[in-house]
């Protein structure tokens, strides 16, 4: 198979399914699986290897390749690693990122300049809108939605700790919604179909369908029966 995208450096070691379309300038490295229909646009690096600082949490990331799902769509210069899955269908937006040993659902949304760290899961039908973080080792649930500049954390020591110490990121349970802005403080959990008010600081556990403000957040109300998410389908 040929691709005559202007500047494409391809493995040769890289899988490529049919139909495939390449922007100019991407680079595709060794042990990465591209499924039928996939596009990949503009200065898009795919099957990065990390770089680890001697006291990353990270472990190595082996052999594992790079699978991109069918009809996906890696857009501008977004950067997805080595040992990363994209479900099929989804699609990574500009300058975003997708580290090692992170799974993206089917027909997830990975918003413009966001940053999905390693060993991160994160389901289907997901939205995750411009600027978000979403920290290593969290799990994201189907039908999450995530808003613009939402930041997860994992670290309660802030680098202040010995080997021993376990990272524990964010849990965001089915259909929840996380408003802008939002800072989830490590290890917390969001429960299923819960709401969490832009700008709020969440400090503990959120209840299933708990509406959540303020800072630190609190509990004012519950989600109603008519905002759930089967109402909106």
């Amino acid at each position: 198979m040929s691709h005559d995208a202007a500047n494409l450096t391809l493995s040769p070691s890289a899988q490529v399914g049919a139909n495939v379309t390449f922007g100019a300038n991407v680079v595709v490295h060794d042990n990465v699986v591209i499924g039928d229909g996939v596009v990949i646009q503009d200065g898009a690096i795919l099957g990065k290897r990390p770089k680890l600082s001697p006291t990353s949490a990270s472990a190595p990331v082996g052999d594992a390749p790079l699978v991109i799902g069918a009809g996906a769509a890696i857009c501008a210069q977004a950067i997805v690693f080595a040992g990363a899955r994209v479900g099929e269908g989804s699609i990574i937006g500009d300058q975003s990122f997708v580290r090692e040993r992170s799974t993206i659902g089917a027909g997830t949304v990975i918003g413009r300049g966001s940053a999905v760290d390693n060993d991160v899961t994160i389901g289907d039908r997901v939205r995750i809108q411009t600027s978000v973080y979403i920290t290593g080792f969290s799990t994201v649930e189907d039908d999450v939605f995530v808003g613009p500049c939402a930041m997860t954390t994992n670290d309660d020591t802030m680098n202040r700790h010995g080997d021993e110490y376990q990272l524990h990121g964010a849990t965001l349970r089915r259909a929840c919604r996380i408003g802008g802005g939002v800072v989830l403080t490590p290890g917390v959990t969001v429960g299923v179909e819960a709401f969490v008010a832009a700008g709020a600081v969440v400090t503990a556990d959120v209840p299933e369908r708990g509406f959540v403000m303020g800072v630190p957040g609190r509990v004012v109300r519950q989600v109603s029966d008519a905002d759930l998410l089967h109402n909106w389908r």
